[in-house]
């Protein structure tokens, strides 16, 4: 990993080796509990010094994002938009999606990149030559524009749930999970835009007997909270047959270690071989 401290520094000095175009990768709604998760990638000029008020999306106002969103569509070299609904992450876990959509929003930018800069970790598969940069957003101009092109993306879909499920609030918190969003969720269980892998959003339904109507990769923290309150049972019986049984391995309980802040099964796989489906 390349730890980055000038906006425009490692986009150049990469250019200047003939490594260009750069492209930056970044995704919005990996921490959230609903909704999709979106990841962008971008291509920009080297010191496009219309850009002045580009930095991470999460530091910025809603209305300069919304004004940054516009300039990058404009004035960048290239850029792709990948969503991935909220039915993949549960099918296959967010860790796995997120690795998965940003291969995607590389592979579909039409410029070609001769390299590619992801923030914070590093994703396998990349047929590119790329590097991880920790706090990318907030060190490198492309990948603080993927960032915004994301975050906007997402925000605008998360408002548009709003029309449909005003009691969550999606307008306000996005789907991340707030106070007052997990108040909604304990009152009213879980939508169909809430992510049912999710052990906030499993317990909630369990509580309101709801089932969820597609195929669930349950969360290591979900199965570790049904193990300890001796409900794995009832968890079963709330899940299973909402699941086709040519995608369903049998229930297992977490290996010791898992911690609870694990997102997903997927997570916790470099780890532990972990299956949790329920059959």
């Amino acid at each position: 990993m390349v730890r980055g401290d000038l906006f425009w520094g490692l986009q150049g000095a990469l250019d200047r080796r003939g490594l260009g175009p750069v492209a930056g990768v970044d995704e919005a709604g990996a921490g959230a509990c609903a909704g999709p998760l979106v990841v962008a990638a971008c291509v920009l000029k080297q010191g496009d010094a219309k850009l002045t008020e580009l930095t991470d999306s999460k530091l910025m106002t809603a209305k300069a994002r919304d004004r940054v969103y516009d300039l990058i569509l404009k004035r960048a070299v290239d850029y792709s938009v990948i969503v991935v609904p909220t039915e993949e992450v549960d099918l296959y876990g967010i860790r796995v999606m997120n690795l998965e959509a940003m291969r995607r929003a590389a592979a579909a930018l039409r410029v070609s990149p001769g390299y590619i800069l992801t923030d914070g970790f590093r994703v396998p598969g990349l047929t590119t030559p790329n590097t991880a940069v920790i706090k990318g957003d907030r060190s490198v101009a492309c990948i603080a524009a993927a960032s915004v092109l994301a975050k906007v993306t997402r925000d605008r879909i998360m408002a548009g749930y709003h029309d449909d499920l005003p009691h969550y609030g999606f307008d306000v918190h996005k789907g991340y999970s707030t106070t007052d969003h997990l108040a909604a969720l304990r009152e009213h269980g879980p939508s169909d835009v809430h992510r049912w892998s999710y052990t906030n959003v499993a317990t909630a339904a369990i509580k309101h007997g709801m089932r969820p109507a597609r195929p669930v990769l349950l969360t290591y923290a979900a199965l570790e909270k049904a193990i300890e309150t001796g409900a794995s049972a009832g968890l079963a019986a709330v899940l299973d047959e909402a699941l086709e049984p040519q995608l369903s391995l049998p229930l297992h309980a977490p290996a010791a270690g898992v911690g609870h802040n694990e997102r997903s099964a997927g997570g916790a796989a470099a780890r532990t071989r972990g299956g949790a489906r329920i059959s």
